[in-house]
């Protein structure tokens, strides 16, 4: 069943509410008017209410679609819902620009940001990515990827962004386009009525009021605010981990096109990403498991700096760097709600699930699923009859794509080594590394031409666990054996 029930059970500690931190909020329903008034929490508030309230609609402006949240998903539908003609407003709690990882996006959003009308601020404004390095720890093995040498490639480059720049730019293009926007702004109430959802709001200066929408998209991000209200935010254990990262000053470089790319190095319990943001920044990580962090017992500085300089091949690059950011941490942040739609409301981006920071779907994910949510609404708007139908069609859209990088991410994690053997051995036959590069540019992988080569591609990683279809690597650092300044790593 897509719709929910109408009372949900309160979200357990256990799957990430931790209630002592967490402002109030409550939520009302018109019917049934026997069901009981539930604490409904979220990462940012939580209340009982005493008793149900009937929802009141003669007096209040009513919009077409209320977007909570304003980052990428939710200004991009945003953006799309009021070109359509539809009267939208979004409630961001921050006051933007501020601080947010996921800086490296994927080829395939480049047509959404066409669509947007975005696509020459972000020329003017980011570095291009021409595609991604990937290296084995031990220093022995590494390839390129450029985007245009993907299966039936369709764009050559994306961006690395400075998401507090991007962020801002997607937001203040909804605002150009239509869209009311109030920032630094919380929700504190919902109602929902059969025809609409009564919104209660607070702003940062204490002022409170009530708008009503005909429909309400979750795009608050790792809040999710209504997958935890209905209880349908579910963690993925297997694959919990602990990121630490900051932004440096003077990384060395590669010249020309490959200054953009970016580094990824893989070892055995742990993984490094360096993205580029600027000619000048780049931004430096590195996850592992939860459990694997907190046995260090060290502060995220000490840290981050500790697992650098533990691996040569990120130390190479960072002989004169400078950070020139406080260090940042992040944990426990691969979940899934098992429904995206319910009678008035959809979930898009973060709100309707992460899986991994690795090979930069985040923030692909939030834009093709704000995309399709902003065109499903807007259908849905102009005649209700075909509501149902239209929003199981999104959820069942959404949960495939992100499956595609779900069965992704558990190859990366769970068969590393063989994965990594595999990947950094391209070969010509049958193009099924042009098919991965298809994957890994944002292509959702509809074309049987492109499933059965990922398919092929999974099969080889299994069968590289009990035969050597390529050389087995180690993932261990081994300074010796180091690649130097002027040897070229290998290019697929």
């Amino acid at each position: 069943m897509l719709f929910p029930a109408p009372c949900r059970k309160v979200l357990t500690k256990r799957e990430g509410v931790n209630q002592s931190q967490h402002k109030k909020f409550a939520i009302a329903r018109a019917r049934p008017p026997a069901c009981e008034a539930h604490a409904l929490p979220n990462p940012t508030l939580l209340q009982r209410d005493a008793s149900l309230r009937i929802v009141s609609v003669d007096k209040i402006d009513i919009y077409d679609v209320a977007i909570i949240g304003g980052g990428p998903a939710g200004s991009t539908a945003a953006t799309l819902l009021a070109k359509a003609g539809r009267r939208v407003i979004v409630f961001e709690r921050e006051k933007f620009p501020r601080f947010h990882i996921g800086e490296s996006l994927l080829p395939f959003s480049v047509q959404t940001f066409d669509r947007l009308g975005v696509r020459e601020k972000l020329d003017r404004t980011f570095l291009p990515k021409f595609g991604g390095e990937i290296m084995a720890a031990c220093g022995t093995k590494g390839v390129k990827f450029y985007f245009k040498d993907g299966f039936r490639s369709q764009r050559d480059r994306a961006y690395q962004v400075m998401r507090s720049d991007f962020d801002k730019l997607l937001l203040d293009h909804s605002r150009e386009n239509g869209a009311e926007v109030r920032e630094q702004t919380e929700v504190t109430k919902l109602d929902f009525a059969d025809d609409r959802v009564k919104i209660d709001i607070e702003s940062s200066d204490g002022a409170k009021s009530t708008i009503e929408a005909r429909y309400l998209l979750d795009c608050s991000g790792r809040q999710t605010l209504l997958g935890s209200l209905f209880n349908v935010k579910r963690t993925y254990d297997h694959l919990q981990k602990f990121s630490v990262f900051a932004h440096y000053e003077n990384i060395d470089r590669l010249p020309g096109r490959d200054a953009t790319l970016i580094r990824m190095v893989r070892g055995l319990d742990r993984w490094f990403w360096m993205i580029p943001l600027t000619e000048t920044r780049t931004s430096i990580g590195v996850v592992m498991d939860t459990a694997t962090f907190r046995a260090t017992k060290l502060s995220p500085q000490i840290a981050l700096e500790k697992f650098i300089d533990e691996q040569p091949l990120m130390k190479e690059r960072m002989r004169k760097a400078v950070r020139v950011s406080p260090v940042y941490s992040a944990g426990d942040f691969s979940y899934r709600n098992t429904r995206l739609a319910g009678e008035r409301w959809l979930l898009a981006g973060d709100a309707a699930g992460f899986i991994d920071p690795v090979f930069s779907s985040g923030v692909f994910l939030a834009i093709m699923s704000a995309e399709k949510a902003a065109d499903t609404l807007d259908a849905a708007l102009r005649d209700e009859s075909k509501r149902r139908r239209l929003f199981n069609k999104y959820s069942r859209s959404v949960n495939r794509i992100m499956d595609i990088y779900l069965t992704f991410v558990n190859s990366w994690y769970r068969r590393s080594k063989e994965f990594l053997e595999v990947f950094l051995n391209p070969t010509d036959t049958m193009q099924i590394a042009a098919a991965v590069n298809a994957v890994l540019a944002g292509n959702e992988g509809k074309s049987l031409a492109i499933k059965w080569r990922m398919w092929l591609f999974y099969f080889f990683v299994y069968m590289q666990r009990f035969f050597a279809l390529s050389p087995r690597l180690t993932l261990v650092p081994k300074p010796q054996s180091l690649p130097t300044a002027s040897e070229p790593v290998r290019t697929a």
